[in-house]
């Protein structure tokens, strides 16, 4: 017997109650789990990508290139930005209400009797989703880290690790090294791996570990000056030169290039009548949309950076891009985040902070707003509070020529709830 949910928003409120705040890691749960509902994995074709940061940018790219290619895709992220189901697009599109419901309610009890986490329960619906699907590709982002990361229970056709940062120290450990080991724990016996960070010393370690993980071929972005040259930064994009051909995608920034170039490496490692042609790669990229990602609406940008190094990025392409001044930012970010280190970075290329709370949010990770408060003025930054998210909109866009959102997946999708900017439409 399953919870006879009537609605959608019934079923996102059980699978929300099984959210603590608390990753618990580990395969052993999400095993048991899709074994109980047939194994769906086992029946897909996954591309699996890590990384700190740029993950979504290459779902994003090696998504559009393979329908580009006239394949059925599929692909799996988190968090959304509005609505749940922009975790699951096929082709390009959520997945119904009713599947939503209708998986929540046949499964709810084998997830209790698990005790299944809510990252490893919408794991396994994603991958009984496009199994029944029938997709051809199911790209595959991991949540948090890799080796123990829930996403981990697949065999890919090729496995690919962006850039590596500090963040999650909690779970992955506090240093570079240790969270390169636990992201590439993706790497697998006999799979193509792709190596992306432009550090020396990160790539190094990386590659290492996909030897000691049997990957093969390994191939790294960087290695002998083979990365992404000649960068340019426009309005409409990031050209960039790599392998003696030029490329170009509608993503914006500098690192664009680079996170562009390990999904080139992903689909080249693909096999035969399944990896695109030329045409097809860049007609694919083209087409390449990543909502949340220095994206650009009327006098809005939106960036969901939640890190330092998210934000050193933020800042660099808003130096490329120089948008009309002054630049007033919408700032919240989770209390467990660091927040001194982003508001370090972004505060040389904003007028001002407008400090405010995204209604949601978890409460357990709530920024205590006084403490960005005095730290901004304790530097001499302009900054004040808010609490209130819609007036802190409101009052950026009178006070500013371009509004930067950003802090957060949070931050910007409760802002573009409010603006009524869709992530998945046009």
């Amino acid at each position: 017997m399953g919870l006879e949910l009537r609605t959608y928003g019934d079923a996102l409120d059980f699978l929300y109650a099984r959210t603590t705040g608390i990753w618990r890691l580990g395969l052993e749960r999400v095993e048991a789990f899709l074994h109980s509902i047939g194994d769906p994995h086992r029946r897909l074709r996954v591309l699996h990508v890590a990384g700190t940061n740029g993950k979504g940018s290459v779902c994003a790219t090696l998504e559009a290139v393979l329908r580009a290619k006239g394949l059925r895709t599929a692909v799996y992220t988190s968090p959304h930005l509005v609505d749940f189901r922009e975790r699951f697009l096929i082709d390009g599109t959520p997945v119904a209400p009713e599947q939503i419901v209708e998986f929540v309610d046949r499964w709810t009890p084998e997830v209790e009797r698990l005790g299944a986490t809510f990252f490893e329960a919408t794991t396994a619906m994603a991958f009984d989703f496009f199994a029944d699907a029938k997709v051809d590709v199911a790209v595959i982002e991991t949540g948090l880290g890799g080796r123990l990361d829930a996403t981990n229970v697949v065999t890919p056709l090729v496995a690919g690790v962006a850039t590596i940062g500090i963040d999650h120290v909690e779970y992955l450990g506090a240093t570079l090294e240790e969270i390169a080991f636990e992201k590439a724990g993706i790497f697998k016996r006999g799979v193509p791996a792709v190596v992306g960070d432009p550090d020396p010393v990160i790539r190094r370690l990386l590659a290492s570990h996909a030897r000691t993980h049997s990957a093969a071929p390994i191939r790294v972005i960087y290695d002998e000056g083979a990365g992404p040259a000649d960068v340019r930064v426009g309005a409409t994009g990031t050209t960039f030169a790599l392998g003696g051909r030029s490329f170009k995608t509608p993503l914006l920034g500098a690192h664009q290039a680079a996170n562009s170039a390990v999904a080139i490496a992903m689909l080249e490692s693909l096999p035969a009548g399944l990896a695109p042609n030329e045409t097809e790669l860049r007609r694919g990229m083209n087409h390449v949309r990543l909502p949340g990602r220095f994206q650009r609406v009327e006098k809005y940008l939106f960036d969901v950076a939640h890190n330092p190094a998210g934000a050193r990025v933020l800042v660099s392409t808003l130096a490329a891009i120089d948008p009309p001044g002054p630049i007033v930012a919408v700032l919240s970010v989770l209390s467990d985040k660091d927040w001194r280190g982003i508001m370090d970075v972004l505060a040389p290329a904003v007028e001002r902070f407008i400090l405010t709370n995204a209604p949601s949010s978890p409460p357990s990770r709530t920024w205590n707003i006084p403490d960005p408060l005095h730290y901004a003025l304790e530097h001499g930054w302009h900054a004040e509070v808010i609490r209130d998210f819609d007036r802190a909109l409101v009052h950026a866009a009178s006070a500013g020529a371009t509004v930067l959102v950003t802090g957060s997946f949070h931050t910007v999708g409760d802002a573009m709830a409010r603006l009524e900017v869709s992530p998945t439409g046009g």
